[in-house]
């Protein structure tokens, strides 16, 4: 109805931030998408976990369906802003940037987005969405309504889990994020690696699955010495960007560090 001159806007956190610093204009017209019904809730049922577009993030921190499901996606909720922010700001916001911390730990767990055209819903994995959303050829009004996450992963009671979300900013608390990374395993009694996951984004960089060295690590019983060559893939094959606070190479090497830290920390407690 009003074309390129609106937005939607639920929490509006980030297009505030945008408005403040120049990189986004303000619109002729603002659509309050609150009142919408349903959209605001997480539920738990034998299929899926089902988290609302207008969940706020202060409300991932404290739920226990999150908690027993994806972890890893609470603990990226934590990370995020400040208490104030996190009260206003939504899930569905965050999805919709297309680079919000939230999408690593999202990606882990292959998560499956719904979305509103305007005229239909869609479901899609969310590394589909955001392929598409990075090509441009996301529809304008293509609206986040639901993400769904399956809580197969409660089910195996022979294997341990693995859940892992961590963030680097510029300072330790309240700051944009240089680099995050996201890992979700199983480790069988043998200490092997399954159903591997692991993902890296940050900034405003395209948020991504490291699918080599998932590849690497699937299967395989592990060892210190298998972390170095973990940690060169890791910083071979993360695709991020220089800004004035790091350089490319920067955020390359603290992606492997951080993955490679986190799994010696996991692993040693386990052995």
């Amino acid at each position: 109805m009003f074309g390129d001159s609106s937005r939607y806007v639920a929490g509006g956190t980030l297009l505030r931030t945008g408005w403040e610093n120049g990189t986004d204009h303000m619109p002729k017209q603002l659509i309050d998408l609150r009142q919408i019904t349903n959209l605001g809730d997480i539920t738990l049922t034998e299929f899926h976990l089902s988290l609302g577009a207008l969940v706020p993030l202060s409300q991932c921190r404290s739920n226990e369906h999150l908690q027993a499901v994806a972890p890893a996606l609470q603990e990226a909720a934590r990370c995020i802003a400040a208490p104030s922010v996190r009260n206003l700001a939504t899930l569905g916001g965050n999805i919709a940037s297309g680079f919000g911390d939230i999408l690593p730990a999202l990606l882990v767990y292959d998560a499956e987005l719904i979305s509103f055209d305007g005229k239909f819903m869609t479901a899609l994995p969310l590394i589909e969405w955001l392929n598409n959303h990075w090509s441009g050829i996301k529809p304008a009004a293509d609206l986040v309504a639901e993400i769904r996450i399956s809580p197969t992963r409660l089910e195996s009671p022979l294997t341990d889990r693995l859940e892992i979300f961590r963030k680097v900013g510029r300072r330790e608390v309240f700051t944009p994020s240089l680099v995050t990374v996201a890992i979700s395993a199983s480790i069988d009694e043998e200490l092997r690696f399954r159903e591997v996951r692991i993902a890296a984004g940050g900034g405003s960089g395209r948020p991504q699955r490291l699918s080599r060295a998932e590849v690497m690590l699937e299967g395989v019983r592990y060892t210190e010495e298998l972390l170095a060559s973990l940690y060169e893939e890791v910083e071979n094959s993360f695709e991020t960007y220089s800004d004035p606070f790091a350089s490319e190479l920067y955020k390359k090497k603290t992606a492997g560090n951080l993955v490679v830290s986190e799994l010696w920390k996991a692993m040693n407690i386990r052995s």
